[in-house]
């Protein structure tokens, strides 16, 4: 997957939008939080990659 930081995607599970934080590929892993970002900041969080749905550019 070509998946770089700055990136919006989905998760397989839901409609809601994710901004890619980081990436590492060596460990199939990628840390998001959620956008538009909430007032209060929106946590990071790790998923797998096989869980991200990348958005169309």
């Amino acid at each position: 997957m070509d998946l770089h930081q700055g990136d919006c995607v989905q998760l397989n599970s839901g409609d809601d939008l994710f901004q890619v934080i980081g990436v590492d590929d060596d460990h199939d892993r990628c840390w998001l939080r959620r956008w538009p970002l909430l007032p209060k900041g929106s946590p990071v969080f790790e998923v797998p990659l096989q869980q991200i749905v990348l958005m169309h550019k």
